[in-house]
């Protein structure tokens, strides 16, 4: 039976596309299963897979896998080789701006335009979302929320190209990014970060992937894969506490409980509402 892997969501290139389908196929291979690296490019939703029942190795959200929407359990999950991942499977999302920009603080970009990804992202809505909440002081509010940008490749893009000032972008991506669109980041900086949250994980569906999950596991002991693992900014994978993931939901809510009271933006697009 031949089963889905997907890396979509860390592709932010086509290079690091590539990489990422040498990686699955291999320990896809290494492991016996038969996998399919399926492309699914944006704008397709990512729901789209998540919700299929041939997943053997997803990347998924970590928001709407707290929200147990979908079939998924966890297979393994990345950790970033960058010093600052501090060897956990953790992330965050930068807020940036154009490097050219007046802009020095998060609360300096409030009364422009923001850019989130999708509504059910944690890194491009749920975590920037709960950050400006507990800001100091009054609460932010900006002239618009623009439509979903759906990648962090799209955000940046938005920020750069003049259609919002500020746009979150996932950490791990942000750092690949640097790597292999480094003419890109060089445009845009960081103006604040939000708190750590377990970064997302490849999901399967329900049933047994012991052998691939090995494989993944074992991956960094390679001396053969270290090259790639390399390319990747990858140290190792692991396999975190599913309950780890528990809080993003409630966060979540109780951030749009806040927003409700509190509107965000005079103008928002109908997909953040």
């Amino acid at each position: 039976m031949t089963v889905i892997a997907n890396a979509r969501m860390y592709s932010v290139t086509e290079q690091v596309a590539e990489l990422w389908r040498r990686l699955l196929l291999e320990l896809g291979r290494e492991s016996g299963t038969a996998l399919e690296v399926v492309e699914h490019a944006a704008p397709a939703p990512l729901a789209e897979l998540w919700q299929r029942e041939d997943k053997a190795a997803v990347f998924m959200c970590g928001l709407p896998y707290s929200r147990a929407v979908f079939d998924a359990q966890i297979l393994a999950a990345p950790v970033p080789a960058p010093a600052e991942f501090e060897g956990l499977p953790r992330y965050w999302s930068e807020l940036v701006v154009r490097a050219d920009s007046e802009f020095k603080r998060i609360e300096d970009t409030f009364g422009r335009r923001m850019a989130f990804t999708v509504a059910d992202s944690q890194s491009g809505y749920a975590a920037p979302l709960n950050l400006l909440r507990k800001l100091p002081g009054a609460h932010p509010r900006y002239a618009e929320i623009i439509d979903p940008q759906v990648t962090p490749l799209g955000a940046l893009k938005a920020v750069i190209e003049g259609a919002a000032e500020v746009a979150p972008v996932d950490a791990y991506a942000f750092a690949l990014l640097q790597r292999y669109a480094p003419k890109l980041t060089a445009q845009v900086r960081s103006v604040a970060r939000t708190e750590p949250t377990p970064i997302p994980p490849l999901i399967s569906s329900q049933g047994s992937f012991s052998a691939l999950q090995t494989a993944f596991l074992h991956a960094h002991q390679r001396p053969d894969l270290q090259a790639l693992m390399q390319s990747l900014l990858l140290q190792r994978f692991v396999l975190p506490d599913p309950a780890s993931y528990d809080t993003l939901n409630a966060v979540f809510e109780d951030s749009r409980a806040y927003w409700r009271q509190h509107p965000l933006a005079s103008i928002v697009h109908p997909a953040f509402l």
